[in-house]
Formats: structure tokens, C-alpha cells, sequence
């Protein structure tokens, strides 16, 4: 399967004009999806191709689809669905993000590459090793992050990392990273922020006598905790949940918007415009 990918100013014509394209070359449709943002004039579209049908190879494709995506200003890629993706994993010392991932990959649920696992502490390096993943500890000395963060580019670039999860990595990684791979560092959280932000959210929502919890999974940007969306889960709290219930009930939110949010990355589900995503959820 062959995947094209394309944000551009809205126009008339323009499903028509990609969908001729595509035709023209031999291509068998096997899914479409697109949406028009009428308020921010842009237009979004995924179409899955049978890549058996096509009369051209990948970079054939791409050299003679520049002319229209330069045509329409568009944001475009096409790409082998079939490729799996290069994903570099960063954790602390939570683990239950990592192992749910690690059991998705091993069952071949989420078809992806993992490289390498790199973590600030050693706790969870006997997991990620039974694996047969290479485990990289990259300490962040509080007084200097800057030389790890450093040691850390330099292994993400080592690795040909396509796309960064942070499965409850407990730094803040700096901008550079952020700018290096936009669109293609991903986290997750608990959704009490802002209003719980800090230590023990889940022990003061329980004070707070919350009703619902949740976690969110986003693309990291610069900006903390304020990148574009890509997944969101939620459960109801009742009278009769502890605090643990809470922490319980909220990592269940976390593993789940985690792996959706990287099942549609890896897809190419997403598509990002400023500050906000289209999923094309399947």
C-alpha cells in the first residue's frame, strides 16, 4: 500500500485533481479520506493506493507529483505504508507506557522499529534488554542537561530515529529537540493540566472530588504541553474510587491515547496545521 499525504489552501477541484493524478499513473484507490477547515481555508486529504496497481515506483511517484504539490503550495508526502517506522522510546522510571508499547511491537500490533530504548535512570533497562532492545542510559545532571540532551541528539540522529515517544519521560526536552523533530516527538500526560499541575495531581483531583479523568497524547513542541493534539481517552470517577483507583484508572487513559496516537502517527493519520491536528482515526 502506498500512502499520499497533502495539507494546501483550500480550492475548488482539488479531490478531483489528486484523485486524476493517481488514476493517471494506475493507481487503485483503496481508501480516501479528506476534510476542508472552512474557517482556516485549508484542505486535508490521506489516500491509501494499492501500490501492485501503480505504473510507477515510490520515487517516480514522488518526481512527478512535485509539480502539482508545488503548484498547490502544499504539505505532501508519499510513502510505503508497508515501511515500519523507526521509533526511539524515552522513559524515567514509570514503566507502564514502556511495557504496554514493548507488548504491542512484540505481538505485532503496532508495526514499528524500536532501536533503542533511552531512559535518564537504569530502573527499567532489565525490561527493555529481555527484549533484545538496546537500552541507553543518558543521566540529565540537574546542574548541566545540556551536555545529556547533547549526547542524546547526537544518538537519536546515530539511530535514524523517525519519530520520538516520550512514554512518561520526566524532563523537559529542550527546544532544539523539539524544532529537530517537529511533528515527530510525541508525548503523553495525565488531563488534569493545568489545574493540577506538579506532584500527587491524582491524590489532589481525589480531594477536588473530580468526576472524570483522562490522559492526552500530543506532539511536543517548545511550548510545554502545548503542542497539536492527536488522541484524548477519558473514564468516570465514582463515589467510591481511592486515590490509587485514580492513578490506577488514569495510567489505563495513558497507555490507551498513547498507543492510538502513535498507531495513527505511524499511519499517517495525522496532519498538522499550526497549532492543531486532523486524525483520520480508522
Amino acid at each position: 500500500m502506498t500512502l499520499l499525504k497533502l495539507a494546501c489552501p483550500d480550492r475548488v477541484g482539488l479531490l478531483a485533481r489528486l484523485t486524476t493524478f493517481i488514476a493517471f499513473h494506475g493507481g487503485n484507490l483503496l481508501e480516501v479520506s479528506q476534510f476542508t477547515d472552512a474557517l482556516a481555508g485549508w484542505f486535508f486529504v490521506r489516500m491509501a493506493v494499492d501500490t501492485q496497481t501503480l505504473a510507477l515506483d515510490l520515487p517516480a511517484l514522488r518526481r512527478a507529483f512535485k509539480p502539482i504539490g508545488d503548484e498547490l503550495n502544499a504539505d505532501w508526502t508519499i510513502r510505503d505504508g508497508g515501511e515500519r517506522v523507526r521509533v526511539v522510546i524515552l522513559v524515567s522510571k514509570l514503566d507502564h507506557c514502556l511495557a504496554d508499547l514493548l507488548w504491542r511491537w512484540r505481538s505485532g500490533e503496532i508495526a514499528m522499529e524500536i532501536p533503542a530504548v533511552i531512559s535518564n535512570h537504569d530502573d527499567l533497562r532489565g525490561m527493555v534488554e529481555r527484549e533484545g532492545i538496546r537500552f541507553e542510559h543518558i543521566p540529565i545532571d540537574p546542574d548541566d542537561k545540556a551536555a545529556g540532551f547533547e549526547k542524546m541528539r547526537l544518538l537519536l540522529r546515530e539511530l535514524g530515529t523517525e519519530l520520538i515517544v516520550l512514554a512518561r519521560y520526566m524532563q523537559i526536552v529542550p527546544a532544539g529537540i523539539c524544532r529537530d523533530y517537529a511533528g515527530r516527538l510525541m508525548n503523553i500526560h495525565h488531563s488534569f493540566l493545568p489545574s493540577f499541575a506538579g506532584a500527587n495531581p491524582y491524590k489532589r483531583a481525589y480531594e477536588r472530588g473530580v468526576k472524570l479523568i483522562g490522559a492526552t497524547c500530543h506532539y511536543a513542541t517548545a511550548e510545554l504541553d502545548e503542542g497539536p493534539i492527536i488522541d484524548q481517552e477519558v473514564i468516570r470517577v465514582e463515589h467510591f474510587h481511592s486515590p490509587e483507583d485514580l492513578l490506577r484508572l488514569g495510567r489505563d487513559c495513558e497507555r490507551l491515547a498513547l498507543a492510538r496516537g502513535l498507531r495513527y502517527h505511524i499511519h499517517d493519520r495525522v496532519l498538522i496545521h499550526g497549532n492543531k491536528s486532523i486524525v483520520f482515526r480508522h
